[in-house]
């Protein structure tokens, strides 16, 4: 699979237009990085001697993949939890334009990931704790 098949893969429900693919990438903050690879959107990615990425590039690409189907209200599951610091600032940056025009649900449990969210939550042990 290409990277430019991984990201499409986020609405299978079409075939989706490059010039989407590459805007859900920019917005993703992965696009130029794309661009440096030998075969651009078409490298071939995963195991078995295909372009490796690091975890920030894959976490960016996972991202691509959720924008291009432009959704209305966004799902985070520890989006960052597996990141070094470096990384993770990129990856939220990412994740602070993906929210822009739409509801995201965002569980973390770093307290950098959700600092600019409007309202957060605290659930321990099943019950909301507090809220603010």
């Amino acid at each position: 699979m290409t990277i430019g098949e991984n990201i499409a893969y986020g609405d299978n429900s079409r075939n989706v237009p490059l010039s989407e693919i590459q805007e859900a990438a920019k917005q993703a903050n992965i696009h130029l990085r794309i661009l440096s690879l030998p075969q651009g959107y078409d490298t071939k990615c995963g195991n078995a001697g295909h372009t490796q990425l690091s975890g920030g590039e894959k976490q960016r690409i996972a991202i691509a993949r959720a924008l291009v189907r432009n959704p209305r209200i966004l799902l985070l599951d520890e989006a960052t939890s597996a990141l070094d610091n470096k990384a993770e600032l990129i990856v939220q940056e990412a994740l602070d334009a993906a929210r822009s025009g739409r509801t995201c649900v965002t569980i973390a449990h770093r307290l950098t990931t959700i600092q600019n969210s409007d309202k957060i939550a605290v659930v321990e042990r099943g019950r909301l704790k507090e809220e603010g």
